[in-house]
This record gives structure tokens, sequence and C-alpha cells, in this order.
């Protein structure tokens, strides 16, 4: 459903609406949209509840919200609330600096960020549904959304090959190199691919950075929503 589609940043009603009327396949409802977490400092927490139920209310398509990463409870909020998806988000101020949530306790979908292909198959071997790169959330530079795309692209290249060879040796190395699971990075040399959906997220601002991103090889675009005209 979400695949080559873009998935929204909101704040409120109308901007999901906006949202949805434009083809938005999903929105990500935020107490502030990445720029602004940016500007003010301090701690970013999730969206409130009464913003999330009014989104809720007022779209069709599927409406997500960010909890702060090893913040189990809030995440608990979350899917009580009635989410479709959770993002457990770095551009949210961090519960835990250790330990990202065991996502296998939850019965509602988790997306995680990922810089590099160990991240991504670590936060799978967490239980998340999704992947999405990091980028630089609240810039719109999409350099660092486009390196992070390569370096996982590279790297499953890497472990696509050595499953090809049939190194069985060379596959634990990696495994261990990068703190994952051999039967996941098999699995994921077998596929040459991730075992999840992969997104694109961080610095994307216009629908050509989009497209750009989809060019990469990854299967859709994230782009926030700004400065809306209503």
């Amino acid at each position: 459903m979400l695949k080559h589609g873009v998935i929204m940043d909101v704040t409120n009603v109308e901007q999901a609406q906006i949202a949805e009327d434009a083809g938005a396949v999903a929105v990500m409802v935020l107490d502030k949209l990445p720029y602004d977490v940016r500007r003010a400092g301090g701690v970013a927490r999730t969206a409130s509840l009464e913003a999330i139920q009014a989104i809720l209310d007022h779209v069709t398509i599927p409406v997500m919200a960010k909890c702060r990463i090893g913040h189990t409870y809030e995440a608990r909020v979350l899917e009580e609330a009635g989410v479709d998806m959770i993002d457990e988000s770095e551009v949210l101020t961090p519960a835990d600096e250790k330990r990202h949530i065991w996502k296998w306790d939850f019965t509602t979908p988790f997306v995680n960020g990922a810089r590099n292909l160990g991240e991504a198959l670590r936060r799978i071997e967490e239980g998340a549904s999704m992947i999405r790169t990091k980028g630089e959330p609240g810039t719109g530079n999409v350099a660092e959304a486009v390196k992070h795309i390569r370096i996982v692209n590279n790297e499953i290249r890497r472990v696509r090959a050595v499953y090809e060879d049939g190194d069985h040796e060379e596959l634990i190395r990696i495994a261990r190199e990068l703190g994952a699971s051999y039967e996941i990075v098999a699995e994921t040399g077998r596929l040459g691919r991730l075992p999840v959906v992969n997104f694109a997220a961080g610095g994307i601002a216009t629908p050509a950075e989009c497209g750009l991103n989809d060019d990469s090889r990854m299967r859709r675009g994230l782009r926030r929503l700004r400065n809306l005209q209503v």
C-alpha cells in the first residue's frame, strides 16, 4: 500500500486533509515539524493525543505517530490511541540512549531509522516492520539521505555476493561485524534486499527529491509538509 508513495509530516487536521487530497499514502503526526524542533531546541516529545485523535477522525489514509527511542510506554499510549504505525524516531529526544524498544511485544507495526545495514538489521530483529534512512531531518538537505541509501545498498550488494559464493564462514564474520544474527544476514543475501520495506527520509523537501531517492532504489520518499497556505 505504501510502496512508491509519499508520507507527509503534519501537525494538525488541516494539513492532514491537504496531504490526503494531494495523494499522500499516509500522514505522520508530530507535535512540531523537524525544522521547528531544531529551531526550538529543548525536549521533543510525541504529538498530543488530542491532535492524533482529531486527525484519525478526519482522514481515511493511515495515520502514523512518532515516539521517543526506548520509550516503551509512550509507544503503548500511541498503540492504545489507535495509530496505524509507530515511528521510534531519532527526531524526538531519546528516552534511552542505549536500547531501542522491543517491538515484538506490540501489535502495531513499527518503523525505525538506519544509517547502515547493521543498524537496519538490528532494528528488524527487534521487531521493526519497516526501515527508513535517518538523513538530516529539518534541514532540507537531501545529501545525508542519499548517503545512507548508498551505504545500505552497497552493504547489501556485498552480502549478496558472499551469499551467492556460498561462503558461510564469511557470512558469519559479516554478521558479527554488523552485530546481527547469521540468519538475518543470510536472508538479506538470499533476497538481495532488506527483509522489510525500505524508506527514504530526512531532508526530503520536494517532489523531485522523492524521485531522486526512489531512483536510488528506495521504495518510498518521505516529504515534509511545511508552510501551507490554507
